[in-house]
């Protein structure tokens, strides 16, 4: 009961969210979830791309001319 008595304490001091806040907290959540998407992903892939090209061309077996 005292572990709860004080989230209770904690709580008292924050202002209640409204309806419109709540609905806005939402819509950015999906606009940064989308963003993880069109920027975080292509920007891994690429990351990916450029290292998978330097260990392949280092690693590519030596052309010897006689």
């Amino acid at each position: 009961m005292g572990k709860f008595s004080s989230i209770m304490r904690q709580l008292k001091g924050k202002t209640k969210e409204t309806n419109k806040q709540k609905k806005e907290r939402k819509k950015e959540f999906l606009e940064n979830k989308q963003r993880i998407f069109t920027v975080v992903l292509p920007t891994m892939a690429a990351i990916f791309i450029m290292i998978a090209a330097y260990i392949y061309i280092k690693t590519r077996p030596k052309v010897i001319e006689y």
